[in-house]
């Protein structure tokens, strides 16, 4: 029987298989101009990775609160967009470590010549197929490892996008602080300008020297500095948020509502730290990608064994005799053995427990930190509060004070210039106890977040 039928049959099948066959399409890079208004983007609420979030409607039409701001962020960071695609090639990985190895087919074909066909000599062939036992044998760890680590890079991602939550919070209070600091000095300058002019004009009628209006012209010149080094901030601030929203540059930033107030107590902080390493989406990366390694590890422990591969085979030899069989290939395990994989996946295993232990460590000392210096902006802010409330009482009777004649200039301008500090301390405060509580807020976890959490692709 001559191996026509064979070698045809074979190459249908390959025919047939290569049908189903993925095909490429070209992806065009984007230009990277970012969104030029949010009301031109929608945030499914169902996608958010908090409930404070995923129960919000999502309007830009009038503005964006501290609520909104956080929904845009998690929806169109350009940086968590990267991340979640990297979790898709994280499941694509684990779909591909399931899959089973395609068996080997091989045929050959021996080709008599120089007889002319007188000895009676036909032609001969070899067809097998064979498959890795092996790999199949391995499959089981593969997948439990590919698995654990798209558990580990989705944590990853949620842990990322509480970060972003934290970050979208404190920049929407950072650029209304610096508003309404700017507001504040525009304001300052235009109440000193009445001042400002009258030293001007004294200094050059020769009635007062440079000496006696340097308090005078500097009070207008530091507060043209301080307008102008708060403007720089608040550029900053705003690009900073943009950014995160993925926003274009020249985007209009329409903030409404009061900032985010988070106010974590001692309960909440002693709940945490009962059950810290069930609560925290880093944690439980680490501890996915943990388990990760210890199927890999397995893994290699079981690739120490011989490598085994089974083939069937149908042949003929020259002088017409048919014959059917079978191989088994074998490694022997005499010098490799696999020793040094088993040995850089146990010492990578000790690494990434050292890790952990380490990350859960500096976390609770984290959270113990934080909730001190809570407590003691708590008590600096009430008492700045005060203090700035009774300056400014100062500098408004001061300016009606002044405004009668009642006192000079120089005791004038630096009542003003003492409560304008105040002020100016108090919003720094302000930002600073905002931004300690809302990462204590961060460290704390909640199960539910990660209970709720709807995967994106």
């Amino acid at each position: 029987m001559r191996p026509r039928p064979f070698l045809r049959a074979a190459l249908l099948a390959t025919a047939a298989l290569l049908c189903s066959c993925a095909t490429y399409h070209p992806l065009p890079l984007g230009n990277g101009e970012g969104a030029a208004s949010a009301t031109q983007l929608s945030v499914p609420a169902n996608t958010m990775p908090v409930p404070e979030l995923a129960t919000h409607r999502f309007d830009p039409a009038d503005g964006l609160d501290v609520t909104e701001v956080a929904m845009l962020a998690v929806a169109n960071n350009p940086d968590l967009r990267t991340q979640r695609d990297g979790l898709g090639i994280a499941r694509a990985q684990a779909f591909a470590a399931g899959l089973l190895p395609d068996p080997q087919l091989s045929f050959g074909e021996d080709l008599p010549h120089g007889d002319g066909g007188e000895s009676g000599v036909t032609r001969a062939y070899s067809l097998g197929i064979a498959e890795d036992v092996s790999s199949i044998l391995l499959r089981s760890s593969r997948k439990h490892a590919a698995n654990a680590q798209a558990e580990q890079v989705n944590l990853d991602l949620l842990w990322a996008e509480w970060q972003t939550i934290a970050q979208a919070r404190l920049l929407f209070e950072q650029v209304q602080n610096l508003r309404t600091q700017q507001a504040e000095l525009d304001a300052e300058q235009q109440a000193l300008a009445p001042v400002d002019q009258a030293v001007q004009a004294a200094v050059r009628a020769g009635n007062l020297s440079y000496d006696g209006a340097s308090a005078g012209l500097n009070a207008m010149a530091d507060a043209r500095k301080q307008a102008s080094d708060n403007a720089v901030a608040l550029h900053q601030a705003e690009s900073d948020l943009r950014q995160l929203l993925g926003l274009a540059p020249n985007a209009p930033l329409d903030l409404v509502g009061q900032p985010y107030r988070a106010d974590p107590d001692d309960a909440q902080l002693q709940e945490a730290l009962i059950d810290l390493p069930k609560r925290r989406p880093d944690l439980l990366a680490l501890q996915a990608g943990y388990r990760a390694q210890e199927a890999t590890l397995r893994g290699a422990i079981l690739a120490q064994f011989p490598a085994i591969s089974v083939g069937l085979n149908n042949a003929r030899d020259n002088t017409g005799i048919k014959s059917n069989g079978f191989s088994i290939n074998l490694s022997l395990p005499l010098f490799d053995r696999n020793r040094g994989n088993i040995a850089i996946e146990k010492a990578t295993r000790q690494q990434l427990k050292d890790d952990y232990d380490a990350r859960l460590l500096a976390t609770r000392g984290d959270m113990h930190r934080l909730a001190a210096d809570l407590r003691t902006l708590d008590a600096q802010q009430q008492a700045q509060a005060v203090h700035a409330k009774q300056l400014d009482a100062a500098r408004d009777a001061a300016q009606q004070a002044w405004q009668k004649g009642l006192i000079d200039w120089p005791t004038y301008l630096s009542i003003r210039a003492n409560a304008l500090a105040a002020d100016t301390d108090l919003i720094a405060l302000r930002q600073s106890r905002s931004a300690t509580a809302i990462a204590l807020e961060a460290l704390l976890g909640r199960t539910d977040f990660v209970m709720q959490r709807t995967p994106r692709q």
